[in-house]
């Protein structure tokens, strides 16, 4: 990584939030295409957001998770452009498992949609894939899931 990143849970700061959705919608939105209503969805406000900040502050990546009736599901990862392959997306998903092994007092099934590049990411993880290819938002995808936490923590 050519810089100090750090990954901040998005709570009551407005700041932050526009910055997540402001990267959310240059790479989903933008670059790949998806349709905006899809990826600003019902579930905004339920999530936990969180963003990744280089040192001076700007967002270089995002990521989300929410609870649904299928477990707990970590969902829009994205990293800026000249930032993949620098190690953004490793600190996200980190992050974003610790703060659910903190908050989540079950043994919840984690799961997640994985575009195809993204796999080898989650890998590392301990997620696996579940079943075929399927189209998301004209994106090929591969469900992915890991157990969850033990209760012994």
């Amino acid at each position: 990584m050519q810089s100090r990143i750090t990954v901040q849970k998005i709570t009551n700061d407005e700041i932050a939030m526009r910055k997540a959705l402001g990267l959310r919608e240059e790479v989903f939105v933008e670059e790949q295409k998806v349709d905006r209503e899809e990826e600003f969805d019902e579930f905004e406000e339920e999530s936990r957001h969180f963003v990744a900040l280089d040192e001076s502050g700007e967002a270089v990546g995002v990521a989300r998770w929410r609870h649904t009736n299928s477990g707990i599901k970590l969902e829009r990862f994205a990293v800026r452009h000249d930032w993949r392959g620098k190690g953004v997306g490793t600190v996200l998903v980190g992050s974003v498992l610790e703060d659910i092994e903190r908050t989540v007092k079950s043994t919840a099934r984690l799961y997640l949609h994985a575009q195809l590049d993204a796999v080898p990411l989650y890998s590392k993880f301990g997620f696996h894939k579940k079943g075929e290819q399927f189209l998301e938002c004209d994106i090929w995808h591969y469900e992915m899931e890991r157990e969850a936490f033990s209760d012994d923590r």
